[in-house]
């Protein structure tokens, strides 16, 4: 079972930057493609972003050009660098590995985007 913490969100202002942290336990982590997903006040849990074997990276439409996720396998750690934030990124962000695993959320962090 591979457990997820995840950290960095906050309240911040449109437009502003958040980088968010995973850290994972297991050595799964450094063999498995990687994802962050978000969850909206009243909307199910979607996927952000994802990066496989080769550190190629998907984004969903809502993000390009402003998310960017990266890995250090060495440190077991996920990251979500946001920029140019809008109100409507306003959720809890999860990691987990890509397609997730039901038994590896973790508790999420809470991006608030508002002025």
């Amino acid at each position: 079972q591979v457990q997820m913490v995840e950290s960095g969100g906050g309240l911040v202002q449109p437009g502003g930057s958040l980088r968010l942290s995973c850290a994972a336990s297991g050595s799964i982590f450094s063999r498995n493609n990687m994802g962050w997903y978000r969850q909206a006040p009243g909307k199910e849990r979607e996927l952000v972003a994802y990066i496989v074997t080769g550190d190629r990276t998907t984004y969903v439409d809502s993000v390009k050009g402003r998310f960017t996720i990266s890995r250090d396998n060495a440190k077991n750690t996920l990251y979500l660098q946001m920029n140019n934030l809008k109100p409507e990124d306003t959720a809890v962000f999860y990691c987990n590995t890509y397609p997730p695993r039901m038994d590896s959320w973790g508790k999420g962090t809470l991006v608030i985007v508002s002025s």
